[in-house]
């Protein structure tokens, strides 16, 4: 939506249970303020849930209009995606 402020999150190396919620949290409330970017460059390693979590984030943005992009997805990131099966569902989202 035009007009819309871009925001963005940096995942941490480690997103699992412990870092969960609180990337959860900010992307929660960056969704309904405008466009927001996750910038995935650091990732080391990710559980499921957090794949889960983004597509989930991804569609709470959609809903409310805006754009969600992961950026420069790390090769540990992509290997996940790849081996959970969800590249056709991450496949709009990232860039870089």
């Amino acid at each position: 939506m035009a007009g819309k402020a871009s925001d963005s999150v940096s995942l941490p190396a480690v997103v699992d249970l412990d870092a969960l919620d609180e990337v959860r949290d900010r992307l929660l409330g960056l969704a309904d303020r405008g466009s927001v970017e996750v910038e995935a460059a650091a990732v080391e390693r990710l559980t499921t849930n957090a794949l889960v979590m983004l597509l989930s984030a991804a569609e709470t943005a959609r809903r409310s209009s805006s754009t969600f992009k992961i950026l420069h997805p790390s090769e540990a990131m992509q290997t996940a995606i790849g081996r959970l099966g969800l590249t056709a569902q991450f496949s709009t989202l990232i860039e870089g």
